[in-house]
């Protein structure tokens, strides 16, 4: 888990602008024109149109898009009653969530009353503005009664998280725990722990799944709710038992599942032996749970155990369905959120655990193969394929239950449109950067001796992703880390004229001799060779003494590739390697190819880049999408390189038949499926929203990308190399630390990927 200090956190909500969220224009508004059509008189138009028809107020305005995260900040996190001021920059990060997870706008509302029926007045007073309302942080039981009204007596959706968020997505952990420990959910004995908004709501779906509630237990901190209690209120009396126990304990033996929503160390070794066979233990208690991991590890070997915690397998985390079930529901139009869809939920991501995970899902557990199992019941919390299997799946359930005033017709387009919010720099990244945690690899830096590489060197230590060994001067690398302020504790300095393994160097020539002989190298020019930085920090890779190397350059095309070529070589089914940006904008995510490494493509080199860009863009758990660009479309010019580019697809087409993908085509063709679509209706991309573009020659692909960052289009990760055997990638040494840094995860997740024996075989 990455470490977070008070001042890191006061800085990072202070600076460089206080807060965490901003409003952003969708619509030019640089001419007098743009300014006419956005407010007076234009603005007339629509409004005249909304008052005829309500309904297009999700045609015209973005209320279909809008969600508010609501709260009075009585229940705020762990932190209690600490009222609506102090509550705001936790209902700052929901909002946040909300966009980065599912492309939603997203007020933070925070309303300064206690008074439920006060409450609920002005919540439904400022409804119109919003698709669906997000109530969050409200103790019990006052939050029934103001989720209960409000659902009622509005006609959007609204959900209090804290309901049901935990309640869906323990049900999803919940059915597959039991599927892996054969049993029926109308059969097993619950035990619950807790009786708030969040135990209740759980306890409900659970019995809406199956569970007898005659097998119910709840206790409170007074322990066992049963039916001899007195002052009961509503939600308590539900689920009061006639069972004559009233500890804990008690309430333990022969239990199936045991559900905590309370404190901290509740539950005993000894209760945790006394359950039944093969039993399930939900310890959700936050931060720490009912029962330690290593404790009820050790009590029972036929154990399946979650919690709500990222550094245990199973972790039940509300992130993996409140952004998706909005987005569904919004899309769909519902005019509420009711059993049906959770359940339509429920079931979508108990399914998505039981699908193969995608490499780089899997690097998030170190070097092990994630897999449907014991400790894999839920997919991992930052799982990309989460958006395009829960919202459907939440649409689905909207229409079914008769609730979705805007039905969804067409799937394909829906899901090319939900696919286009995976924002791979804003999600995908913080997934890579959770993944190199678990296992930091010890990645080599040819060019210490530049400031930003070393910060980035720096940097990644810190974040706890790698373990930097720098290559150069002790004495030059120590003076530049005094100047620039950094701390050089955890970073190899190596020598290469001073190694003080000095067999190194010869071993490290020798192996190269070998691998080159039959290419001229002698033993005495392999030798001479490993005093270069770059030879010496691959041949490190090469022999495993280090997991992964970061080239510092210049240019594209640099002449580091050679030795790439040279001591690491290309995977087996290739014969080159190229280089691939990330570019996320405000239109989507895009991969580029080749933007670093071949100067002038031949057919054969061409060939080799649209096969690794299909190849990556499924290694990054996306669904490709490929356009082949040039300055001519489908045939239309028959010079040398537009006809390369079209044979390239050809073959392509023949190798792939299945495959989205087609050219050659100019640029606006591939990224306007429309004007295409019309133009050229017998394209294999017919109906689909371009993701991927292959670029006849680097001069244009390193042009395209750089163009798009400095006129502020996008952002990138990259360049991340495609086709070599070992992690060695390659930036420009002025490139950001940023960026640099966003590299070297990739570069260890890579690393990671390839030790664990999880990379996809070529195809």
């Amino acid at each position: 888990m990455a470490t977070v200090t008070k001042e890191a956190a006061l800085h990072y909500h202070e600076s460089p602008r206080p807060g965490k969220i901003e409003v952003i224009p969708t619509k030019p508004y640089s001419t007098q024109r743009d300014l006419a059509l956005a407010y007076s008189p234009g603005v007339a138009y629509p409004c005249l149109e909304i008052e005829k028809n309500p309904a297009d107020v999700y045609r015209y305005t973005d209320k279909g898009n809008l969600v508010a995260v609501i709260s009075n900040g009585t229940a705020v996190l762990g932190l209690g009653d600490i009222g609506p001021l102090a509550g705001k920059p936790v209902m700052e990060g929901k909002a946040l969530l909300f966009k980065i997870f599912a492309g939603l706008d997203c007020y933070d509302i925070e309303i300064n009353e206690k008074d439920p029926e006060k409450f609920i007045q002005i919540v439904k007073a400022i409804s119109p503005t919003f698709g669906g309302i997000n109530l969050e942080d409200i103790k019990a039981p006052e939050c029934f009664e103001i989720e209960d009204r409000l659902k009622k007596e509005c006609d959007i959706p609204v959900m209090h998280d804290d309901q049901h968020g935990t309640a869906i997505i323990s049900a999803a952990g919940l059915l597959n725990a039991l599927e892996i420990q054969g049993k029926k959910i109308g059969d097993i004995r619950l035990v619950v722990n807790g009786a708030g908004a969040a135990a209740v709501s759980c306890t409900r779906l659970y019995v809406a799944l199956g569970v007898n509630p005659d097998n119910v237990v709840m206790c409170d901190s007074k322990g066992v709710i049963n039916t001899s209690r007195k002052n009961l209120n509503p939600q308590k009396a539900e689920f009061a038992t006639s069972r004559p126990i009233t500890t804990l304990a008690e309430a333990m033996v022969d239990a199936d599942v045991f559900l905590g929503l309370s404190v901290k160390d509740v539950v005993t070794t000894e209760m945790v032996q006394s359950m039944a066979p093969k039993p399930i233990v939900f310890a959700l208690a936050n931060p720490d749970p009912e029962i330690s991991f290593d404790k009820a590890k050790a009590s029972r070997p036929d154990l399946i155990y979650a919690t709500g915690r990222s550094d245990y397998p199973n972790q039940i985390n509300n992130v993996l369905g409140f952004p998706y079930i909005f987005r569904g529901a919004l899309d769909s139009g519902a005019t509420v959120i009711n059993e049906t869809m959770k359940i339509y939920a429920v079931r979508a991501i108990a399914a998505l655990a039981k699908e193969p995970v995608p490499p780089v899902v899997n690097a998030a557990y170190g070097n092990t193969s994630l897999s449907f199992g014991r400790d894999y019941i839920l997919p991992t919390a930052l799982d990309p394929r989460l958006l395009t299997t829960v919202a459907p799946a939440v649409a689905r359930g909207a229409m079914d239950s008769g609730v979705a005033t805007r039905p969804i017709t067409d799937w394909e387009a829906y899901n090319d449109k939900l696919r286009q919010l995976m924002g791979y720099d804003k999600k995908l990244m913080r997934n890579f950067i959770n993944h190199a945690r678990q296992s930091p690899k010890r990645v080599v830096f040819p060019e210490a001796n530049t400031d930003n590489m070393l910060q980035a060197a720096v940097l990644a230590y810190r974040e706890g992703v790698a373990k930097p060994v720098l290559l150069g001067n002790e004495e030059m690398i120590e003076k530049r880390a005094k100047r620039l302020g950094l701390d050089l504790e955890g970073c190899e300095i190596i020598n290469l004229r001073h190694d003080r393994e000095a067999p190194r160097r010869e071993r490290y020539a020798e192996i190269l001799a070998q691998k080159r002989a039959r290419q001229g190298v002698t033993p005495a020019e392999a030798l001479e060779k490993m005093y270069d930085r770059n030879y010496f920090g691959m041949m490190m890779v090469e022999t495993g003494d280090a997991d992964a190397f970061v080239a510092g350059t210049r240019s594209a095309n640099h002449a580091t590739a050679d030795i790439a070529r040279e001591v690491v070589g290309i995977r087996p089914s290739y014969n080159h390697f190229g280089a691939m940006h990330i570019i996320d904008t405000q239109r989507g995510t895009y991969f580029m190819a080749d933007t670093m490494i071949n100067g002038k493509m031949d057919e054969e080199t061409l060939f080799d880049m649209a096969r690794l860009a299909r190849y990556a863009v499924e290694y990054y758990a996306h669904e490709p999408a490929i356009a082949m660009v040039s300055y001519s479309n489908f045939g239309s010019n028959s010079e040398p390189e537009c006809v390369k580019v079209h044979n390239v697809v050809d073959r392509m087409h023949e190798l792939y038949p299945e495959l989205p993908i087609d050219g050659e085509m100019q640029v606006h063709y591939a990224l306007n499926d429309a004007l295409r679509d019309e133009a050229y209706p017998f394209n294999r991309l017919r109906g689909k929203k371009v993701n991927t573009l292959v670029f006849p020659n680097l001069s244009a692909a390193n042009t395209a990308f750089r163009l798009l960052l400095e006129m502020g289009v996008g952002e990138a990760i990259g360049p991340i190399q495609v086709g070599l055997n070992k992690p060695v990638h390659f930036i420009s040494v002025d490139s950001p630390v940023r960026d640099i840094f966003n590299l070297v995860t990739m570069a260890v997740v890579d690393a990671s990927v390839q030790q664990s024996g999880n990379t996809p075989a070529d195809k």
